[in-house]
């Protein structure tokens, strides 16, 4: 991989005088005190604002700055009109636009296209404060306001859109985010070194559409310049051997037409042996080789060569070997550089060691921000994924080189959070990441890791070159609890349960003292069908996991619980895998409060299924295998009704499915059936996610026996991280649940009187 400049490296820019500002400014008075008469750059975001390393806008911001710039913050601004776009001036350098954190289409709405009602990066929750697709209109309108302003186009919205991509919410190939935007360029992944370059380039009087050589950044070309070898890839059947054409109209008896054969030179024989000759072959330099997808108009209108295009993008992801490519659109194409190179280990702790305030811009007052509430005691101690889940799109987004801080700067953090962030309890309610227990887990060898092309490292299995040793994480957790005002540090990241099991060790230490009471996991399926379109690993890693969990927490003396969470309708999965599926969750005893239904982002590789109903793990022709797809409204609420198989509302819609299947033996009022013959009237029950919902405006936590999660029987944990109840009420209320649920079977029998029960079994082998 070859080495980047490093981010502290570069010449800082003359406005580096004005120093650090204790908030970016987002109004002319601001600039005023600091003492601008103008913003180098403006950063746009569809977030509020807040100055914490988990909010994009405050990194990038304070990168920047850093670099000698000053950085202006236009956040949530009303785009219905270039007016809030003009409000700190004309920018120096230039305009950067993101969405926010999240993708804004993702933000807005649900699974089943309903609009949703809260956006937890807006001061109060309140919903409809973006435009669906932020980044294009935020875009349109700088352009608007100053149209020889470059525009600078990144976030998870923009690299996620980047090509042409199924849009979930119009059910159709929308073209690159950048042709609609009318952006300059596009930085997609991890943007901290492209940005900074750009920033600098622009700076010493560069033009925008001169830049072409910075990793990681998209933009519009004519064709393909002098010097590169292009590998054509926008077909998918190629033609065998084609053999010879013999000239018709030679007569073999003919003896003067064969001698005008004969005279047309020598015809080598194909048999004798010839001098070999080594040329030089463009093939061999990856960094002028560029790779040419199929156009935009072509996987618009053909699903398989999508997913073909989806199978050549992901194959082209690791920043060690992957090639440029590049996509036609229209008259122009679309070319994309080679992801960025990782930071290092002293560039992640630069860029987490910025001056940032840690709280929301005082603009905002006193309105909670519920974003910033749910982070605001993490710490985020690492970047990246190399799970390659096909749902998720944090490898493509992040890339999946895992990319660490140091232990120093993880402590100096969760200090400053200590001295500074108001109402800090002692207790660290998350040391994480995209992962929680990928923190230095590396390829083995370099060289491997540079020249692999495999799409996960943990799938079909853990791969034999993967370093699996998690003791540099249990280092960190043990510097952490030993500091002074630190009562408790909590793991909420998501764990990945088949690389824990490689080390029991961290299992044990991640049990004993930083589970607070439960701990959510992610099989996301118990059947090898889903499980495989998913690429995630089998129920056995499960069982692994939740035997060693139980096993430690019983010796630590503490009653602790899993939570784990599955998907619903995801590509690949059948009507039998989701009724395997419930039938696994009654007899372990699970009642799932929040059904995660699979959803369509751009990019993701369970996305080109979706789409296409072809598998991109594999090589993909018109006539490959094709991957059972869950698209129907019906049949996505029948999918959800099964992980929800407890809750009424969803029996008609199951006992009809049931009946279908042949599996009419799993209706019945006994303990071995799935669900009931009788159906309670509507005001006789409550759904578990409004029943476990804390009332609006309710400050208590901890009412025995009111307010538990369907899966574990406990309250949910208090804000600050701690026990909102002891043990007495903790018994108290599961005999009280105990009692309530065997007067509802009691009830149940009761209406099922005269019923003949079934004689098959309730659980198939």
């Amino acid at each position: 991989m070859q080495a980047a400049k490093p981010l502290f490296d570069y010449p800082k820019y003359w406005a580096e005088c004005f120093g650090p500002a204790p908030f970016l400014p987002m109004s002319r008075e601001e600039m005023d005190l600091l003492g601008w008469d103008s913003c180098d750059i403006i950063i746009v975001t569809g977030d509020a604002y807040v100055d914490h390393p988990s909010f994009g806008m405050a990194i990038i911001g304070r990168l920047l700055e850093a670099q000698g710039f000053r950085v202006g913050i236009i956040a949530q601004p009303d785009w219905r009109s270039k007016d809030d776009f003009m409000k700190l001036g004309e920018p120096n350098l230039f305009f950067g636009v993101a969405a926010g954190n999240m993708d804004s289409m993702i933000n807005r709405y649900t699974a089943d296209k309903k609009i949703r009602s809260d956006d937890a990066y807006t001061p109060g929750g309140l919903a409809g404060k973006r435009p669906d697709r932020a980044s294009l209109v935020y875009s349109q309108r700088c352009k608007e306001a100053y149209s020889h302003v470059p525009v600078v186009l990144g976030g998870i919205e923009a690299s996620l859109r980047r090509i042409a991509h199924y849009d979930y919410w119009q059910d159709k190939v929308r073209r690159s985010i950048l042709m609609d935007a009318t952006a300059d360029i596009l930085l997609y992944g991890n943007a901290e070194r492209a940005v900074v370059e750009i920033a600098q380039r622009l700076s010493r009087g560069e033009q925008v559409e001169a830049i072409s050589d910075v990793r990681g950044t998209a933009f519009i070309r004519r064709d393909t310049p002098q010097g590169w070898y292009e590998v054509d890839s926008t077909r998918i059947d190629r033609p065998g051997r084609i053999d010879k054409i013999i000239n018709p109209y030679v007569n073999t008896q003919d003896t003067e037409a064969c001698a005008i054969e004969q005279a047309k030179g020598e015809v080598e024989d194909p048999n004798e042996a010839k001098v070999v000759q080594i040329l030089d072959s463009p093939r061999m330099t990856r960094d002028k080789t560029v790779i040419r997808l199929p156009s935009f108009e072509k996987v618009r209108n053909d699903p398989v060569l999508y997913a073909h295009a989806n199978r050549v993008l992901h194959l082209e992801t690791n920043p060690g070997n992957a090639r440029a490519l590049v996509q036609k659109h229209g008259e122009v194409d679309v070319w994309f550089n080679p992801p960025p190179i990782p930071m290092t280990t002293e560039e992640m702790d630069y860029v987490f060691g910025m001056p940032y305030a840690r709280v929301p811009h005082p603009a905002y007052g006193k309105e909670k921000i519920p974003a910033y509430d749910m982070i605001r005691f993490s710490v985020n101690i690492m970047r990246g994924c190399f799970g390659g889940c096909t749902f998720c799109s944090i490898t493509e987004h992040e890339g999946r080189i895992i990319q660490n801080r140091s232990h120093e700067s993880i402590i100096r953090e969760i200090e400053e959070m200590r001295d500074k962030v108001p109402g800090f309890t002692g207790v660290v309610s998350d040391l994480g990441g995209p992962t929680a227990n990928m923190y230095r887990i590396a390829c083995k060898d370099p060289e491997i890791e540079k020249h692999c092309r495999k799409p996960s490292c943990v799938f079909p299995g853990i791969c034999e070159n993967l370093n699996t040793d998690h003791s540099s994480l249990i280092e960190l957790y043990r510097k952490a609890r030993a500091l002074p005002g630190v009562k408790k540090i909590l793991i909420a990241s998501g764990l990945r349960y088949d690389l824990a099991v490689e080390s029991p060790e961290y299992v044990k230490e991640l049990v004993t003292h930083h589970v607070g009471g439960y701990l959510k996991i992610a099989p996301e399926h118990t059947e090898r069908g889903p499980l495989d379109k998913m690429m995630k690993p089998g129920i056995g890693s499960y069982d692994r996991f939740k035997q060693m969990f139980e096993k430690f927490s019983k010796e630590a003396g503490k009653e602790q619980y899993l939570i784990p969470y599955f998907i619903a309708a995801h590509p690949g999965t059948t009507d039998e895998d989701m009724m395997n599926l419930a039938l696994w969750l009654k007899r372990n005893g699970f009642r799932a409060d929040q059904v995660q239904a699979f959803y369509p982002s751009p990019m993701a590789t369970a996305t080109a299924m979706y789409h296409s109903g072809k598998n991109p793990l594999r090589k993909v022709t018109y006539k490959s295998d094709g991957v059972e797809i869950v698209k129907s409204d019906q049949q996505r609420r029948l999918h959800k009704a099964f992980l929800r198989y407890h809750d009424p509302k969803g029996w008609p819609l199951l006992r009809e499915a049931l009946e279908r299947m042949g599996r009419g033996d799993l209706i019945g009022n006994g303990k071995h059936h799935l669900i009931p013959t009788y159906q309670p009237q509507t005001d006789e029950y409550q759904s578990a996610r409004r029943k476990n919902s804390t009332p609006a405006g309710s400050k208590k936590v901890g009412n025995a026996g009111k307010i538990l999660t369907q899966h574990t029987g406990l309250p949910p944990r208090a804000s600050d991280g701690s026990k909102p109840w002891d043990k007495r009420e903790q018994a108290k209320a599961a005999a009280e649940a105990r009692n309530q649920q065997a007067a509802r079977e009691r009830a149940g029998a009761g209406k099922g009187k005269g019923k003949k029960p079934s004689k098959k079994p309730a659980v198939p082998r």
